[in-house]
C-alpha cells in the first residue's frame, strides 16, 4: 500500500478516536487563550506555548512565570515536578513508540494522547506509527486552535467585565483533582496530597509548591505498599 494510502488510513482511524479529545481541547485551549491575554500577553504567546510547549497544565503555569522574576532553575524544577508523571507514560509506551517518528511523538505526548494511543486497538492493516502520529498531531492542533481561538476572541471578550478570570488555572486543577477523587477506589493517596499541600502551605506560604509536590511524591514511594493496602480492601 503507497504510503499517502496508508497515511489516510491511518488519519481516518485517529480522527475518530480524537473526536472527544477535540471538543475538550477547543474549549478549555480556548480558556487558555483567555487567560494569557488576560494577563496582558500578547495573542501570538499562547500560539506559541501551544506549539512548543504544548504540556497541558504546565503552560497555565508558564503564563505566571513568564510574568515573574528570571529563574530558570525554578522553572525547571517546577515543569519537573508538574510533568513528572511523563516518566511513567514514557515507560508504558516504551515499545510502542518504537517507530521512525518517535521523537515527535515523544514531544507530543500529553494525558490525553496517551489514554488513546495505549488503548487503542489499531486495525492490523493500519499502520501503527502513522496511527500514533496522527493521534498526537491532532490532538496538539486542537489545542492550538482553541489557545488561538481564546487569544484573538479576546479582543471582544475584554469590553465585558469579566471577573475571576485569572481563576480559571485554579478551577482547572480543582475539576481535575476532583474527576480523579471520585473515579479512585481509595482516597488515602489524594487525603495525603492535600494534608502535605496544606501542611507546607501553613509553613511555607505562597513558595510551599515545589516542596509539596516533592514531597507528595517522596511520601507516595515511601509508601507504596501500605497505601496499596488500601485499593486491595476496597
Amino acid at each position: 500500500m503507497p504510503v499517502s494510502a496508508q497515511s489516510q488510513k491511518a488519519f481516518k482511524a485517529a480522527f475518530r478516536s480524537t473526536l472527544p479529545i477535540m471538543a475538550g481541547f477547543l474549549f478549555l485551549g480556548s480558556g487558555y487563550g483567555l487567560y494569557m491575554r488576560s494577563l496582558g500577553l500578547e495573542p501570538w504567546w499562547p500560539m506559541l506555548t501551544s506549539l512548543l510547549i504544548y504540556a497541558g497544565s504546565m503552560e497555565f503555569v508558564t503564563a505566571r512565570l513568564l510574568l515573574g522574576a528570571f529563574d530558570p532553575i525554578g522553572a525547571f524544577l517546577m515543569t519537573l515536578a508538574v510533568n513528572s508523571r511523563h516518566v511513567f507514560y514514557g515507560l508504558a509506551l516504551l515499545d510502542s513508540y518504537q517507530v521512525p517518528q518517535k521523537q515527535y511523538l515523544i514531544f507530543g505526548l500529553c494525558d490525553e494522547t496517551f489514554s488513546i494511543n495505549s488503548s487503542a486497538k489499531v486495525d492490523e492493516d493500519i499502520n501503527r506509527g502513522l496511527f500514533y502520529t496522527w493521534v498526537t498531531a491532532l490532538n496538539q492542533l486542537y489545542w492550538l486552535a482553541g489557545s488561538t481561538i481564546g487569544a484573538f476572541l479576546w479582543g471582544l471578550v475584554s469590553r465585558v467585565e469579566l471577573k475571576g478570570l485569572d481563576f480559571v488555572c485554579t478551577a482547572l486543577f480543582a475539576v481535575i483533582f476532583l474527576d480523579s477523587f471520585l473515579k479512585e477506589k481509595s482516597h488515602a493517596s489524594s487525603t495525603l496530597g492535600i494534608v502535605l499541600s496544606g501542611a507546607c502551605l501553613f509553613i511555607l506560604g505562597d513558595g510551599f509548591i515545589l516542596p509539596a509536590l516533592f514531597l507528595i511524591v517522596l511520601a507516595l514511594m515511601l509508601l507504596h505498599k501500605p497505601l496499596g493496602r488500601f485499593y486491595e480492601h476496597d
